[in-house]
């Protein structure tokens, strides 16, 4: 993002619209008048839309890995992973369109498995892999693939809030997190050492 402060406050006023409204509803235009300019006043910061959102998700993933796991401070390893699970269903149930934006919409930007996973390219993936390679060595997991680990524990996650977000579980919210709580209690038990 550029640094000064205009730049930021459109990648502000974007987020805003996107977390209140969804992707589709940041426009050049709305965002300026948030900011106090003119939309071709944007142009001087981001040559286009794809550029604000794309700033918008580089924003968050970076606000996100700062913040992601900061529950899981102490306790055992599965204390920890459990409140990964809980930050995560926290962002996602609680700014639905802004984790849509950043984990399923189609974007060009957005980071893809395999090759963007490894090695950290996703701060808030990284956390969870760094959860199961602790697991693998602690000899709590099977040793496996800790990438091919992590996506199957986040897929079944992100599957279940889709699910959810889309109302196809009709469950109140506490009992849809102790469903996810479950759902990922029956994943390492199957990947259990």
């Amino acid at each position: 993002m550029s640094g000064s402060g205009t730049a930021r406050r459109i990648v502000e006023a974007a987020r805003d619209v996107l977390v209140a409204e969804g992707a589709e509803a940041v426009t050049m235009r709305r965002v300026a008048n948030a900011v106090g300019v003119t939309a071709m006043a944007i142009y001087k910061h981001y040559p286009n839309r794809e550029a604000v959102l794309g700033a918008v998700a580089d924003e968050t993933l970076r606000e996100l890995a700062g913040s992601w796991g900061r529950r899981a401070g102490g306790g055992d390893w599965e204390t920890r992973v459990f409140a990964l699970l809980e930050d995560f269903l926290d962002f996602a149930l609680g700014r639905p369109h802004l984790y849509t934006f950043l984990m399923t919409d189609r974007r060009e930007q957005a980071r893809r498995f395999p090759a963007d996973f490894a090695g950290g390219g996703s701060p808030v993936f990284g956390h969870v892999t760094e959860a199961v390679e602790e697991g693998m060595r602690l000899g709590l997991l099977r040793a496996d693939d800790p990438l091919e680990v992590t996506l199957t524990v986040t897929a079944s996650t992100q599957g279940l809030v889709q699910l959810y977000l889309g109302g196809r579980i009709g469950l109140p919210e506490d009992e849809f997190r102790a469903l996810c709580r479950r759902s990922l209690r029956r994943i390492f038990d199957g990947v259990r050492a």
